[in-house]
């Protein structure tokens, strides 16, 4: 899911070497922060967050059943 998340922002982007994805399991819920470059925020974000909300929305369809997986976007 590391892997999606960051395909996906990497097509967003202009600065793709600046696309991180960083993951962490807690409590049996998955974290996955996804840092991007300050100029690329709106990009990855959208308008009215639509694209972030989409971007969410493609990784949780894609977790295994039963898992729970969070997703925060964060500037460098």
């Amino acid at each position: 899911m590391k892997d999606l998340l960051r395909y996906m922002a990497e097509q967003l982007v202009e600065q793709k070497d600046e696309v991180s994805v960083t993951e962490r399991e807690t409590g049996g819920e998955l974290f996955l922060e996804l840092r991007v470059a300050q100029s690329d925020m709106g990009k990855v974000i959208g308008r009215g967050g639509g694209i972030a909300k989409d971007l969410r929305t493609v990784v949780r369809s894609a977790a295994p059943a039963g898992k729970r997986v969070s997703v925060d976007i964060i500037d460098k």
